[in-house]
């Protein structure tokens, strides 16, 4: 009963157009009316809790972060690095998305900023070379949604808060599987654009390439900077954060000169509200999970799952279908805030390794943000590479399921997670 009136208030206010955040809060409410405990004061004391947590800072840094990438001309470097390793092969341009987005990846931690960043600078050139517009806008769309995974990641950052779980042990956790979905996405574009006859620009020579290693240099050195700054503990997640804005700041008013001080207010203004977004979810969420806690929610659910307790793959397999479900219909931060805190006693009480449990949840969820018909990265993809939805969503299906397969593959055999973790972390 219980259950069903915390999901029955969420999932008919969302029904009716309520905000997901202030769904969280009506289903909260509810919930408290059920436990006759209703009072308005707790209401309010957990929504401020909610928010006041450290580790959330990371978010509006690698928000800013992101949108001074994009207008500072990191972005743009990137792209042009890649174009000069790999674009002269056969399908080159869809090997210098799939390369700039794992770069890319390294820099924001967002997947809507890269999707608009890709989608802005590599569209137009793989239409005109003669790639298959709606297939060139699934790959773009597929390629983006890695952000979530290689470090900085804001999933992990929400996760890591939400299931008070290591951010720098995710972070670094979350390398070798970003790697691989970059890696599962060259293969499937090399299977569906073999027939496609598409000539290559031309090699470019030694010189051409370390001149635009030498344009991208100081780019390319952020992620360095990061990953091994974790590692060595030089600073936390929430520090790398600030690391990362500050000198992507720097790089682009100070090297490339690409980024006009009148620029900065749009830019802090865009970061400001993408972040009020974010953190005002967490808040409302936060609600939501202390009264399920309260309503021993998690307990009821660990009992009826009792049985899939001593199969942990077969548990895994079942919570990955589960988020596949839900992450059709509904964004990934909401995801996170409202499946974390009723999983993570289940996922403890099976034996899984919470840091291994989070990086395959947040590839989840990324994933989820391109399967239709939410899909907030397929509606940036169109949004700003002028494509029908309809369009995009036909060229990401072989791409998407490559990055399903992968990530069930991860369930079957988790060392391919854990062991590189370990090795990084180490």
């Amino acid at each position: 009963m219980t259950i069903a009136i915390f999901l029955g208030a969420l999932l008919a206010a969302m029904a009716i157009g309520v905000p997901i955040a202030f769904s969280l809060l009506l289903s909260g409410a509810a919930l408290m009316w059920h436990l006759d405990m209703f009072d308005a004061q707790i209401l309010a004391q957990n929504v401020i809790e909610g928010a006041n947590s450290f580790p959330l800072l990371a978010v509006p840094f690698f928000m800013l972060a992101g949108e001074i990438m994009n207008a500072g001309g990191l972005s743009k470097r990137i792209v042009l690095f890649a174009m000069s390793v790999v674009g002269h092969v056969r399908g080159g341009l869809g090997y210098v998305a799939i390369m700039a987005a794992v770069i890319m990846a390294a820099l924001s931690g967002s997947a809507v900023a890269d999707a608009a960043a890709l989608s802005a600078l590599l569209l137009p050139m793989m239409v005109h070379a003669g790639h298959d517009k709606a297939r060139s806008a699934g790959l773009l769309a597929s390629a983006s949604i890695i952000a979530p995974i290689i470090p900085p990641s804001i999933g992990f950052v929400i996760f890591g808060v939400a299931a008070n779980v290591s951010i720098s042990k995710l972070f670094l956790a979350g390398i070798a599987p970003g790697v691989l979905l970059g890696a599962a996405l060259c293969f499937t574009w090399w299977w569906v654009a073999r027939k496609e006859a598409v000539t290559p620009p031309p090699r470019k020579n030694a010189a051409e390439v370390a001149s635009a290693f030498k344009d991208a240099m100081f780019a390319l050195g952020l992620p360095i900077i990061v990953v091994v700054g974790l590692k060595m503990g030089v600073f936390t997640p929430t520090e790398a954060a600030v690391v990362a804005a500050v000198y992507a700041l720097l790089i682009s008013v100070l090297v490339y000169r690409e980024l006009k001080l009148s620029q900065l207010y749009g830019l802090f203004l865009a970061a400001a509200k993408t972040t009020s977004v974010i953190m005002f979810l967490v808040a409302a969420a936060m609600v939501s999970a202390w009264l399920i806690t309260v309503a021993q929610l998690p307990a009821q659910l660990v009992a009826l799952l009792e049985p899939l307790l001593e199969h942990p793959r077969l548990l895994m397999a079942a919570i990955m279908l589960l988020v596949i479900v839900v992450g059709t219909a509904m964004d990934m931060t909401p995801t996170i805030l409202i499946l974390t805190p009723v999983l993570m006693p289940i996922v403890k009480a099976a034996g899984i390794d919470p840091v291994y449990f989070g990086v395959l949840f947040i590839m989840n969820n990324a994933i989820g943000l391109i399967t239709p018909p939410v899909g907030t990265v397929l509606n940036t993809v169109a949004g700003v590479g002028k494509v029908s939805m309809d369009e995009v969503t036909k060229g990401v299906w072989p791409f998407m399921l490559a990055q399903f397969a992968l990530m069930f593959l991860m369930v079957m055999f988790p060392q391919l997670v854990i062991w590189p973790a370990r090795w990084l972390a180490g």
